[in-house]
């Protein structure tokens, strides 16, 4: 099991102990790709952890965009977590039901904002469940609270830095596809986009670097997982994905083993792989 830190990935025994904790906040965050079958916000309102809201990552984001579930502008981050109760002071907690998915889009998210105190849920709601623990079906009551947040544009990439990464080499480019989407012998699950990868982008899959329950691995085992894959931890890394999601796996994986020099594409595959001026490799 992997030490509690409550900036970066907690136990289902830590956050039993704290359940009841004044200033915890708790969010479930689960999302799935469209071919996965399942409907995070209507699991939620079945079943989730008791005090937990539901943090809908489609919706809490940049709707001008095109692209899915772009980070938000500050100010509808500020709106939203408002209404949910959540602000300065406080713990937050997320999980989602895939034991670790879309849970880390959400941590990243609230780092991006300049809130550090939050941490995922190692092994996220099917562990919580497995142990017997509680749950309930109605979301808990909310009063506003003042949040202050402090965009750090060091956490994030967009198309033209990427591009400029990959021509120049001075990054680890990592994508956290699975190695058939990656190599280009899979179809992509959204509709118009080319098969292949970011050139010299490298393939860590996200469920590489988690055990078989859905926790992630220890420090050393995460370390071996990235040298594996031919990583040089010595330069600053961009993740990537199908959509900005997964590709947070990856920056929470390196920001516990101390490597804190990571952004996430957030465009990701859904942009890089539309535009057909932009270079694709297979294999």
């Amino acid at each position: 099991m992997a030490a509690d830190d409550p900036k970066t990935l907690v136990s289902t025994d830590w956050l039993a102990a704290h359940l009841t904790d004044p200033d915890l906040r708790i969010f479930d965050a689960s999302w799935y790709l469209p071919d996965m079958g399942r409907d995070g916000k209507a699991e939620y309102a079945r079943a989730h952890i008791p005090g937990a809201r539901y943090f809908d990552i489609d919706e809490i984001s940049d709707q001008r965009s095109d692209l899915p579930h772009m980070a938000p502008p500050t100010e509808k981050f500020i709106a939203r977590m408002r209404a949910m109760g959540v602000g300065d002071g406080h713990q937050v907690v997320v999980y989602d039901g895939a034991g670790m998915f879309s849970a880390a889009r959400v941590w990243w998210l609230f780092r991006l904002m300049g809130k550090t105190v939050i941490a995922v849920l190692d092994g996220g709601f099917p562990k919580w469940q497995a142990e017997g623990r509680p749950v309930e079906d109605m979301p808990p009551a909310m009063r506003d609270r003042h949040i202050t947040v402090a965009f750090q544009n060091h956490l994030v990439r967009d198309v033209t830095q990427v591009a400029a990464a990959s021509k120049l080499k001075d990054h680890e480019i990592l994508d956290a596809r699975g190695p058939a989407r990656f190599r280009g012998e899979a179809p992509e699950p959204r509709e118009g986009l080319r098969a292949g990868h970011i050139p010299g982008s490298k393939n860590v899959h996200y469920a590489t670097l988690l055990n078989d329950d859905g926790t992630m691995k220890a420090p050393d085992a995460l370390r071996a997982v990235f040298e594996a894959a031919g990583v040089d931890l010595s330069k600053p890394v961009i993740s990537t994905c199908g959509s900005g999601v997964t590709a947070a796996i990856i920056d929470l994986a390196l920001e516990r083993i101390g490597h804190d020099r990571h952004s996430v594409y957030d465009g990701s595959w859904s942009e890089w792989g539309m535009y057909g001026d932009l270079k694709v490799e297979t294999g």
